[in-house]
């Protein structure tokens, strides 16, 4: 099966990747979606709430069964997924992985410059312990490196600058 015409957004959560999506989707003439969003709505239930009532196993098959519908389903299409979304085997039929990329501390500075930060940060339940967050993030940097068809430096960078270095990278 040949690899179909999507773009996969992978980072640390926080990074911008659903916000770059939707700026994509205005340049282009892509739709987007969030598997996140996608979950959220097949089980009528925020990942919060998933992660605490059915655990982090649960979840991660909730991402495998959206993966292999979005592999079978979805193509011209700007995919936003979840920090641990680029794990799923089938990710490179899926499309294009974009690694954005970004320094943890750019990452928080990007969620507490947000106008909506509280909201940013209240739906991030992993951010609420630093250290945490930091040790899983070192963790994932070099899994999205090796993961990634592309990597695309997103820190201190306008969203026109970043949308136009994926295009061009892609066309």
């Amino acid at each position: 099966m040949s690899k179909k015409n999507n773009i996969i957004l992978i980072g640390f959560m926080g990074v911008g990747k659903g916000t770059i999506a939707r700026a994509l989707v205005k340049k282009t003439d892509f739709f987007a979606v969030d598997t996140d969003d996608l979950i959220e709505s097949a089980e009528n239930k925020k990942i919060k709430k998933i992660f605490k009532e059915e655990g982090e196993s649960y979840f991660r098959d909730l991402e495998k069964k959206c993966a292999l519908w979005l592999e079978k389903n979805v193509d011209n299409t700007v995919i936003s997924t979840g920090g641990g979304f680029f794990r799923q085997e089938n990710i490179h039929k899926i499309g294009k992985i974009i690694y954005l990329e970004s320094s943890f501390e750019g990452i928080l500075n990007r969620i507490h410059s947000a106008p909506n930060a509280k909201n940013k940060l209240k739906k991030r339940p992993l951010l609420s312990d630093l250290e945490e967050a930091k040790k899983l993030y070192n963790q994932r940097i070099k899994d999205y490196e090796e993961v990634a068809d592309i990597k695309i430096d997103v820190e201190n960078r306008t969203i026109d600058e970043i949308v136009k270095d994926i295009l061009g990278s892609i066309l």
